[in-house]
């Protein structure tokens, strides 16, 4: 991921949902919340922070549900239930979408982990 003029493009596993974001990521991380859990149904979400103007719905749309209500929003296609996407009342202009979600996932790195605390035993925490 270099520069401004990135475009990655990504949605949903049966296609309802498409998205393409431009730019920069501000930032990629690992997230080990136990409502991430929930919602992925993995052990932990790797998320690809994007500013709300950084990307855009070019088909479909992402379904809403209030998991904290007044506090997180999670994203997902209402055809498929591919999760999508988290938005945080504590940081109202980013979406984080989930890193699974793009077309080109592996160009993205993970350089953090957030609420390591809640990390289960057996889950590998180095890099």
């Amino acid at each position: 991921m270099s520069g401004t003029t990135d475009q990655f493009e990504g949605g949903c596993l049966c296609g309802a949902v498409r998205f393409i974001a431009t730019g920069e990521p501000k930032g990629v991380y690992w997230c080990h919340c136990q409502s991430c859990r929930k919602h992925s149904g993995a052990p932990a979400a790797v998320f690809v922070a994007l500013e709300h103007a950084a990307y855009t719905v070019t088909q479909g749309e992402i379904t809403k549900f209030d998991s904290t209500p007044g506090r997180t929003r999670r994203g997902f296609c209402a055809r498929c239930g591919s999760t999508l996407t988290c938005e945080s009342a504590g940081l109202p202009t980013e979406t984080h979408f989930y890193v699974g979600a793009f077309d080109r996932a592996g160009e993205f790195q993970p350089i953090r982990h957030v609420f390591a605390e809640e990390h289960l035993p057996w889950f590998p925490m180095g890099g």
